[in-house]
């Protein structure tokens, strides 16, 4: 089924936008533009069902109202490219199950042949893929030890004929039920002495796994805790034991928690106050008192705990600004130059190229020192390199589609930044974020990969390396680099951590070897900040979301929204891979770009403002429940280019002092305060 979607040439409001990490585009050309208006587009065919890896050719007729076919240009992009692509000459490439849409374009104007034109008129295609058919199912090991009168979770993994890991709802057997029973959700119920074999079936493939029951011998339970007051947010780990009538402890003995709450809060639910994980991982999210329950079958035991609030709380004042109000700003990267006073440097985002270079030595007096323009619309990103003699800005939509980066020299930004070097070899597609690590940079290319260029001679870089992924549709957003390995934030492949140098699989600039990576369900991975937490010494990678589930319209009048909140995951240095433990995740606001310093996470979250948050201690749970956010702030700007509109982009703190760009107002300094501190409320600049 197609879907025909109608729109006016120059009507803002009939307009549809799509944000650029979600869409791909491509360019069907049916002939040399026409004078008369279009007036139907036909597409063929008009919904498409794809096995992943399959292709299919899509053709498009544009007619004027008497059926007259039309040489029109066409444009076909994608909804969701990482799931189904479509290439300018109207391939279309299947990369992941799902249901689909993919969209055929004809621009009012025949000569703004992109995605972003305005439209006049516009086709769905519906693209089903299917999952493959399930071709294995593993049932997970089991204790060595199970008894009679108790119960465990047991669990299952499908390996499709693709390859790919799923769970699928799973229809669970026993061969005897006076031993066990599987519940429909997985619970083993042990009833009985013997033997039996529990089973796991989805499709036509299934797995099973033997179980011997042996007799209970627990008479009773303890459970103990190190501490009896903690803060809301502090991890404290409970531990139970089970024992038999000689005081000996049964080993291999399941055991779950629950956890009941009095809180002198009346509006918060008893469940959404504390939790208890199965590992005895306990942390509360409010005040009060709370008890953790240990049972196993026929046996119980429970532990009081009270938690207090963090009491975290700072408020902030304006310290200076540098505005930017018409057109939107994008990233900033703040340094001490070699002359001693200190620089910011800010991008600029679909407008006309320009990078701004300001002076930040005074927080309270922030002054533009020097402009550099180059050939694009969008400067989406800007670094400086560690000894602050270079500095290296992103270019998109160059007029002449070689995109690339450029180098400039900021040894001394008062007396004029100048440009080093262009570099744009096999980058037209675009660079939209890049990194400067020691003498080398790295450059995101066309969203697919990253290439690694030695930059020893800032006016002769050249290209060493590059990483790319092999999965289905993949896509590349960001990458930080920490002691040499290299974190990308990889969309729906999630952070993944690749050794350049410093991760010790013998990894170098010139070749990068994956180390492991870090993905979730939603695939919104946006950006990846690696962490070490002074306070624990463990590895922790905090992965953002984007999303626009409401639609992005940068040049409309409304305020725009996101969706999406921060992962945090602990990462397993020898294996490889992160497991999450907690979220920090403001409602209904999304993420941008974040930095943590001291065990302090500074958070741009878009129309949620800057976000300061306490990532001190292990991390379990929702750290905004928690109260472990030590502040926020929401820049309003009446006369920004959307008037207070706050859209924050991404933050650095630098001296004492939190520097952080706004999407519609520009460049913003605050610093934190105590609550009974006065506080400057007012605008400076």
């Amino acid at each position: 089924m197609v879907k025909m979607i109608r729109s006016s040439a120059g009507r803002r409001s009939d307009r549809l936008v799509f944000f650029g990490a979600l869409a791909c585009a491509g360019i069907l050309l049916a002939g040399s533009a026409a004078a008369q208006d279009p007036a139907e587009l036909v597409v063929d065919p008009p919904e498409l069902t794809l096995e992943v890896g399959t292709t299919a050719q899509l053709t498009a007729t544009v007619r004027d109202a008497a059926g007259n076919e039309l040489e029109r240009g066409v444009v076909f992009f994608s909804r969701a490219r990482r799931y189904v692509g479509v290439n300018p000459a109207g391939m279309v490439e299947a990369h992941r199950p799902g249901e689909h849409t993919l969209i055929a374009m004809v621009p009012a104007d025949p000569g703004a042949m992109d995605r972003r034109a305005e439209p006049a008129l516009m086709v769905e295609i519906p693209v089903t893929v299917p999952w493959p058919p399930l071709a294995s199912v593993q049932v997970a090991a089991l204790p060595g030890n199970l008894y009679a009168g108790t119960s465990l979770r047991v669990t299952a993994t499908a390996t499709d004929t693709s390859g790919a890991e799923r769970k699928p709802d799973f229809a669970w057997s026993s061969s005897d039920s006076d031993v066990a029973t599987v519940s429909p959700h997985g619970v083993l119920m042990l009833h009985g002495e013997g033997s039996a074999t529990i089973s796991a079936s989805a499709e036509s493939a299934s797995g099973d796994v033997a179980v011997r029951v042996s007799a209970n011998p627990a008479v009773r339970l303890e459970v103990s805790a190190a501490e009896e007051e903690v803060r809301t947010g502090d991890v404290v780990w409970f531990e139970a034991r089970a024992l038999d009538a000689a005081g000996n402890e049964v080993p291999d003995f399941p055991i779950q928690y629950a956890v009941s709450t009095r809180t002198p809060d009346t509006l918060v639910a008893p469940g959404a106050a504390a939790f208890v994980e199965p590992d005895g991982a306990f942390v509360a999210e409010r005040p009060g008192l709370h008890t953790v329950v240990a049972s196993g079958g026929s046996l119980t035991a429970r532990e009081t705990i009270r938690a207090v609030g963090r009491n975290l709380k700072k408020d902030w004042e304006i310290v200076g600004r540098g505005p930017v109000r018409d057109r939107h700003t994008s990233d900033l990267w703040v340094w001490e130059g070699l002359d001693g006073r200190d620089y910011a440097i800010t991008g600029t985002w679909g407008a006309d190229g320009h990078a701004y270079f300001w002076d930040v030595t005074d927080p309270s007096s922030i002054h533009l020192v020097d402009t550099v323009r180059v050939d694009a619309r969008t400067v989406n990103d800007v670094k400086v390199s560690p000894d602050g003699k270079f500095a290296v800005i992103s270019r998109e939509g160059a007029s002449n589609r070689r995109n690339g980066l450029v180098v400039l020299d900021v040894a001394n930004p008062t007396d004029g930044v100048k440009i080093l070097a262009r570099y744009d070899d096999q980058m037209t597609g675009g660079v939209h974020n890049t990194f400067v690590a020691e003498n080398h940079i790295l450059a995101l290319s066309a969203g697919r990969r990253y290439d690694i260029l030695n930059a020893e001679d800032p006016e002769n870089p050249y290209r060493v390396g590059r990483f790319e992924l092999d999965t289905p549709g993949h896509g590349i957003h960001d990458v930080w680099v920490q002691d040499g390995v290299a974190w990308s934030s990889n969309w729906m492949d999630g952070v993944v951590a690749v050794d350049i140098g410093g991760g010790g699989k013998g990894g170098a600039p010139n070749n990068p070897v994956m180390m492991g990576s870090f993905k979730y369900p939603n695939g919104w991975n946006h950006a990846g900040f690696p962490y070490r937490s002074q306070s624990t010494g463990k590895m922790l990678v905090f992965a953002g979301d984007e999303n626009f589930p409401w639609g992005f319209d940068p040049e409309g009048k409304l305020p725009d929204r996101a969706a999406g909140w921060v992962h945090i995951a602990e990462w397993d240095e020898d294996g490889g891979i992160g497991r999450e433990v907690a979220r920090y995740q403001v409602p209904e606001a999304g993420t941008h770009n974040l930095w943590i310093e001291d065990d302090i996470m500074y958070v741009g979250y878009y129309n949620g403002g800057l976000r300061v948050v306490d990532v001190s201690g292990e991390l379990r749970g929702d750290l905004y429940q928690q109260g472990r956010e030590i502040s926020f702030f929401e820049p309003a700007d009446p006369d920004g280019f959307k008037p207070n509109a706050p859209f924050v982009w991404g933050p650095q703190p630098f001296k004492g002092t939190i520097f952080f760009t706004d999407f519609n107002s520009g460049l913003w300094a605050v610093r934190l305060v105590d609550p009974e501190t006065p506080r400057n409320m007012g605008e400076p600049n």
